[in-house]
């Protein structure tokens, strides 16, 4: 059974007796009813993160005499790409970074911003880069900006001085600094995290459960001050794996629970002491997450007596290779550093559309997602400073999922062979989530098949829309991210070594046909017949 299928007996008469290589074959029966709903398709979901962290702001989004650069710096090389990755929301401006980040050195002229250390990533910020400009990036490139305050060196002063920079009308000191700096309209952010991660040893500023409670329940009162219209986002644990898990969050909503729509998630993954196995199934990690919190909020909610329910958001998602890393102490100080960048194949695409399946399964109470983050720094595009830009694996499964997961996210049925892990135990092969949009008639199914050894065989039947044929839906593609050399990767000088290409998926009536080969992800659209 998948993290949010339906176990489901079925009885396949009269198959033809199986020969030694289709005994290898695996398979999965899925049913769909677009009667039976997990929460909407919440556009948020496909955000991302901008951090001022190695060469994701510089050299990545922007790069001042790059031939590509527009007039403010910015790539409109990666700015495409971006666009067509299909992210709607970026987190900004960290992370780590934000825990001792100064905004004010960001803002005015470029000449007079000073040059500081990044005491997170040991880096120099030469604060090119800042508020101003982040926000005219997003704007250009068409993705709601999502802003973090410093709640590690500083505190409730500097993040209501930032929001009234951003989000007050002119007439009095900070929002009329604004105005001099070229905006006269307010930025309007709508969602603000409070802080970054504060329950982790390595951030600066760390606090206990009930320190960083204590602050965020005055910071978010007083924000609201400013601006009732903010969304906040109080800091829920840094990984599942904390010692603090759990308790962290229940004593930071007993606190904040009136003054905060969402709390944190953040989660990475990577193949820890060669699992593959456990690491192609990291979806019911994250799963078991969303489901711990979500019952922790609910518990507060029940305690006060409320029926509000706090909303995930899991702002910080993503593989990545911390065995790679040799720590922030290790690191050379200086200016935008190559940090962290790692170059992805097939099995992390795999997993990275898994981890999307996941999330979309969740919808009833994940809010928001970032995957971080968006260039160069475990990120799905790569650039090179003065040269190109080109899309990584995990590109694939994240801008297909951004374009065609439309309208609700349905509830499958789902029976699957199994495969067995060190990480979590048996766990379905095959994972599958659905979204229909009533609307256009659209139906898309994202399926992963996370055996690292056999194909499955898909069969999904699909119930018609209410009072409809029951031959209702045709198929208009099935594209799959799978290779046969699991290990390979885009490049610079080959980019297009892994692409979407075709499936052999077919319908015949209400059931639709497919081949999983191990280790592949899905999407397969179909439409309502006569709909378009």
């Amino acid at each position: 059974m998948g993290c949010d299928g339906t176990r489901v007996a079925v009885v396949i008469e009269g198959r033809p007796s199986a020969t030694v290589e289709e005994d290898r074959m695996g398979r999965a029966t899925v049913r769909l009813d677009p009667a039976f709903t997990v929460g909407p398709v919440r556009p948020r979901m496909f955000g991302s993160f901008v951090e001022h962290m190695g060469r994701c702001v510089y050299t990545g989004i922007y790069e001042p005499g790059h031939p590509a650069a527009d007039e403010l710096g910015f790539r409109t090389d990666v700015a495409e790409l971006v666009r067509e990755l299909g992210v709607t929301l970026v987190r900004y401006p960290g992370g780590n970074f934000v825990s001792n980040y100064r905004w004010e050195d960001g803002v005015g002229p470029k000449a007079d911003r000073p040059r500081q250390l990044d005491l997170a990533w040991r880096s120099v910020e030469t604060n090119q880069v800042g508020t101003d400009d982040f926000v005219d990036w997003a704007r250009r490139v068409g993705v709601e900006p999502m802003m973090a305050v410093n709640l590690g060196t500083r505190g409730l002063q500097d993040a209501v001085d930032l929001l009234l920079y951003c989000n007050a009308r002119p007439g009095t000191r900070l929002p009329d600094q604004r105005v001099a700096n070229g905006h006269v309209e307010p930025h309007d952010i709508r969602v603000w995290c409070l802080g970054n991660e504060l329950d982790g040893l390595w951030q600066i500023g760390h606090k206990t459960a009930e320190e960083y409670a204590r602050v965020a329940e005055e910071t978010a009162r007083a924000m609201r001050q400013v601006d009732g219209r903010v969304e906040l986002v109080a800091c829920g644990s840094s990984n599942r794996a904390m010692p603090t898990f759990g308790t962290w969050e229940r004593v930071v909503l007993e606190r904040c629970f009136d003054l905060v729509e969402h709390i944190s998630a953040h989660a990475y993954y990577e193949p820890v002491d060669g699992d593959v196995d456990s690491f192609l199934a990291a979806g019911e990690d994250m799963h078991r997450f969303i489901e711990a919190v979500v019952a922790t909020a609910d518990h507060v909610a029940a305690v006060k007596g409320s029926d509000k329910r706090v909303m995930v958001s899991f702002d910080e998602w993503n593989v990545w290779y911390h065995s790679r890393f040799p720590g922030e102490r290790s690191l050379e100080i200086r200016e935008a550093p190559e940090l962290i960048e790692d170059v992805y194949d097939v099995r992390d695409a795999v997993v990275v559309g898994s981890l999307l399946i996941t999330l979309l399964q969740h919808a009833d109470r994940v809010s928001m997602a970032c995957q971080a983050q968006l260039v160069n720094v475990i990120a799905p595009i790569l650039t090179r400073p003065g040269g190109p830009a080109w899309r990584q694996t995990i590109f694939h499964p994240f801008a297909l999922t951004a374009r065609y997961a439309r309208g609700t996210v349905l509830r499958p049925a789902v029976v699957s062979d199994r495969v067995e892990t060190r990480a979590y135990g048996p766990v379905d092969a095959v994972v599958v989530t659905a979204t229909h949009d009533p609307e256009s008639g659209d139906l898309t199914v994202f399926v992963v098949n996370r055996s690292r050894t056999e194909s499955s065989e898909l069969t999904l039947d699909v119930a018609p829309p209410v009072g409809g044929d029951p031959t209702a839906y045709v198929l208009v593609e099935h594209l799959v991210v799978h290779d046969e050399d699991p290990s390979a990767t885009n490049t610079e000088e080959r980019p297009h070594r892994v692409t979407p290409h075709p499936g052999d998926a077919a319908v015949d009536g209400a059931t639709l046909t497919a081949t999983l080969p191990a280790t592949s992800w899905h999407c397969i659209r179909l439409t309502e017949r006569g709909v378009r």
